[in-house]
């Protein structure tokens, strides 16, 4: 991988979202000159419980040594499944002309995504659908817990990609939709898109400051865009910004709000991944 390649880092678990996740990426791949890292992350096998019940010792321990095997059996068939979706993958990047690479890790999500995420410029994800199955729900569920976690930009993509023509920012002043906001103006990626950049809420003179700032920066940056104030509950008024009807992709930061807060009264961001029929860049 040439030094000059921004490095980009793509989850895939095998579920129909890692079409979504390998096109996304390659798509960003190919806007901002960068490298993909495909990667699949085996999570750590959970220990066995014990239900060999009251029989005899003899017998218990043959069950055990069953059990030991069949569990090696499996880790060996994840080993060669997780390298069959990496080489899915690969070849699915490599055909849209983008450069790419695979890895295989097992481990902790977290841990792991920390680790190979380092020195990446962003971060692709896939989400879980309404009608997802058990086996989408590996990496799907741990979608909050990534955008949480890490550090770096995370894009959690749509189930199906769609060429991205024009960007929604929603922007409410705070560090994380400031972030994001100059993310937006330095970033390759949005160069020629046009986008809008909104505040939900009412429109106070230090709000108004804090909106015509951050349109400034991003006008300043080259960027065609528009400045207004919505009405409405964030999560109406966020996802009226996207869709079939407006912008391709939404660009917010990512849980402002405590943790603690966000588990007793809800989150704009967890509800805008679950619902939005668009890719998120999310910032924290």
């Amino acid at each position: 991988m040439a030094d000059t390649l921004e490095k980009i880092v793509a989850l895939v678990d095998g579920s129909e979202y890692s079409h979504s996740v390998c096109d996304h990426a390659a798509w960003v791949a190919s806007k901002i000159g960068g490298h993909v890292v495909v990667a699949h992350i085996l999570g750590r096998r959970e220990a066995k419980a014990d239900r060999s019940g009251n029989i005899g010792l003899g017998a218990r321990t043959k069950l055990m040594e069953d059990l030991a095997a069949l569990d090696e059996e499996r880790a060996k068939l994840n080993q060669v499944r997780g390298r069959a979706i990496l080489e899915d993958a690969e070849a699915r990047i490599a055909a849209a002309g983008v450069s790419v690479s695979t890895v295989l890790r097992q481990g902790d999500l977290l841990a792991e995504l920390a680790t190979l995420a380092a020195d990446a410029e962003l971060v692709v994800i896939g989400k879980r659908g309404e009608a997802a199955d058990f086996a989408k729900l590996h990496l799907g569920s741990n979608v909050e817990r990534v955008v949480r976690s890490c550090e770096k930009p995370i894009l959690v993509t749509s189930r199906a990609f769609k060429p991205v023509e024009s960007f929604a920012l929603a922007f409410d002043g705070g560090a994380s939709s400031l972030k994001a906001a100059d993310h937006v103006a330095n970033a390759k990626l949005f160069q020629g898109l046009p986008g809008q950049v909104v505040t939900v809420g009412p429109q106070t003179a230090e709000a108004k400051q804090k909106l015509d700032g951050a349109a400034a920066l991003l006008s300043g940056a080259g960027l065609e865009v528009t400045a207004s104030f919505v009405d409405g509950q964030p999560e109406t008024a966020i996802a009226g910004l996207v869709g079939d009807d407006g912008a391709d992709m939404l660009v917010m930061g990512a849980y402002g709000h405590s943790r603690v807060r966000s588990l007793i009264i809800g989150s704009t961001t967890t509800e805008m991944v679950r619902s939005a029929h668009v890719p998120l860049l999310l910032f924290r």
